[in-house]
């Protein structure tokens, strides 16, 4: 998948924009909050109609605007030339396939695969369990509406049980969304484990090209509880109704479930050292482009926000090669990459603003 031309209005920094891409490498250069990564995260919006950045929609209309817009054309190898057109309002967003207006999410899921490396990835090793989740529940939604359709049943039945528990709701009242969550919290936790072993390979694949085969990699699944079906699950929440009462939340269950980083079978957190930390997240992200192209049979379109000049230039010069040669690259950085990754489309970024450099 290619994408060809990109246009913008009120999105977040950017008034308007129109931006023609013709060749396979193109980098956004300039100075920090000039919209560069605004610009990526529009292009990223494309594969599940969220934000790699936030999960309030609302947040990405310009101040003072009713509505953003993006349109993007692209080359698809399934669809041909195809032009998708996205409206957000503060009340929910309207999409456009083709003229076609999309009714149902699950039908536009995988359409348009994008994967995007970021300097914030490291904390995905490091940082809290929330972050590692939301990546995770954000991967696999993106490829499949059954998975997206659980993990909102799931939270929806949590957030009435919830206030139900700040209020003092009695048992009898808890039950009602206690059937409904348990059965979501089964076939979720039963799609993530499948999901993680499935990642887990690719990133196994992927360590091994960065880092020379230094070291085993992989993932594991850490769920917060294990219960075997949705019997067992109603089990669960019915038995931690005295504990969850006095906390007045419900303490366990899906929305606190984790994987971990690998080396050796010994966490990554605790005992990989920087260089195997960032070559990790990079396996990670270059699991998802494989773990995208075999769901979708579509080749993802890659978006590169300031990681270039992270790495160390071997590092830097076995993952490219691991991008291969035919997959689109959208780059940002502060300055111009070197001259061994290739030939760039540039375009200069300031104040919200993109012009196009000469050859």
């Amino acid at each position: 998948m290619r994408l060809r031309r990109i246009t913008l209005q009120h999105f977040r920094n950017i008034p308007f924009a129109d931006l023609a891409f013709e060749g396979r490498q193109q980098f956004f250069v300039g100075d920090n909050g000039q919209g560069k990564t605004n610009l990526l995260e529009a292009a990223g919006f494309v594969s599940a109609l969220r934000s790699f950045r936030t999960a309030d929609t609302r947040v990405l209309i310009a101040h003072g605007q009713s509505e953003a817009a993006l349109a993007c054309e692209f080359e698809h190898e399934t669809f041909g030339a195809t032009r998708l057109v996205i409206k957000l309002r503060p009340g929910g967003k309207e999409v456009w396939c083709d003229g076609e207006k999309v009714t149902r999410l699950g039908d536009y899921l995988g359409r348009f695969p994008t994967v995007v490396f970021s300097s914030q990835d490291q904390q995905l090793v490091r940082g809290a369990p929330g972050l590692r989740r939301r990546w995770l529940d954000f991967t696999l939604a993106a490829m499949d509406a059954a998975y997206l359709r659980a993990l909102q049943a799931y939270h929806q039945a949590l957030a009435g049980r919830n206030a139900l528990l700040k209020r003092g709701a009695d048992g009898g009242e808890l039950g009602a969304f206690e059937k409904p969550l348990a059965a979501a919290a089964a076939e979720l936790q039963a799609k993530r484990a499948s999901g993680v072993a499935e990642l887990a390979e690719h990133v196994a694949r992927a360590y091994a090209r960065i880092a020379d085969g230094a070291e085993p990699a992989g993932l594991k699944h850490a769920p917060d509880i294990t219960a075997e079906n949705a019997h067992a699950w109603l089990g669960v929440f019915e038995r931690g109704r005295a504990r969850d009462q006095q906390f007045r939340t419900t303490v366990a269950g899906p929305h606190r479930d984790d994987f971990h980083f690998v080396l050796n079978e010994r966490p990554a957190r605790d005992f990989g050292s920087e260089g195997q930390q960032r070559s990790l997240v990079l396996a990670l992200r270059l699991a998802q482009v494989g773990f995208f192209r075999a769901r979708a049979r579509v080749e993802p379109l890659l978006l590169a926000d300031d990681v270039l000049g992270e790495l160390d230039p071997e590092r830097r010069r076995r993952f490219w090669a691991t991008l291969g040669e035919e997959r689109q690259v959208i780059a940002t950085g502060t300055s111009l990459p070197d001259a061994e990754l290739g030939a760039w489309e540039v375009f200069r970024a300031a104040g919200g603003t993109f012009k196009k450099e000469s050859a």
